[in-house]
């Protein structure tokens, strides 16, 4: 299969869906649609973000080794929201190495203090935020204190999502 010509044909679910059962579980065909996410150009780059989530969500171990390369993605300046939204709700469901933790934790806040960030993107991030919370208490403070600033102006996705996130967090 020509990835990228087929990424390009058509923009649907059932196109997404048929990518992502084309990649299954094989390594090598992942790491193609990973290059293709990270490297490819603009469209193939918002499309493929589609194909990545539904195969993270289906193979979790598949996104291991390129963890480091997704959230150095995220960081560049300019980067397409569908890889940000999609980096971020990845990064919901699964384990985050304690070093990386500090990037993700600083990538996220960033985020969820940003004027510019998507709804989902804040929503996201706070649950990656949480996550991680558990293991460093003190990041939890810090994120209780961002939840409280936002919520008289939120979105009720966003007041929704950070009464989840503050029971979760407890008394931190």
């Amino acid at each position: 299969m020509n990835l990228e010509e087929e990424i390009l044909r058509e923009h649907s679910r059932r196109q997404a869906e048929r990518i992502a059962r084309w990649v299954g579980k094989d390594r090598r065909r992942f790491s193609r649609l990973m290059d293709a996410f990270l490297r490819g150009e603009y469209r193939v780059t918002q499309r493929s973000a589609w194909v990545v989530s539904i195969c993270a969500d289906r193979y979790p171990e598949l996104i291991g080794p390129h963890l480091g390369r997704m959230i150095a993605r995220m960081r560049q300046p300019l980067v397409h929201e569908a890889v940000r939204r999609n980096v971020v709700r990845i990064l919901e469901r699964v384990a985050i190495p304690a070093r990386l933790q500090g990037t993700v934790a600083t990538v996220c806040f960033d985020y969820l203090a940003s004027a510019d960030a998507s709804i989902a993107v804040k929503v996201f991030s706070m649950t990656v935020l949480a996550r991680i919370a558990a293991e460093q208490p003190d990041l939890g403070r810090e994120l209780r204190l961002e939840i409280e600033r936002q919520l008289p102006y939120a979105s009720s996705g966003f007041r929704s999502r950070a009464r989840r996130v503050m029971e979760k967090l407890g008394n931190t």
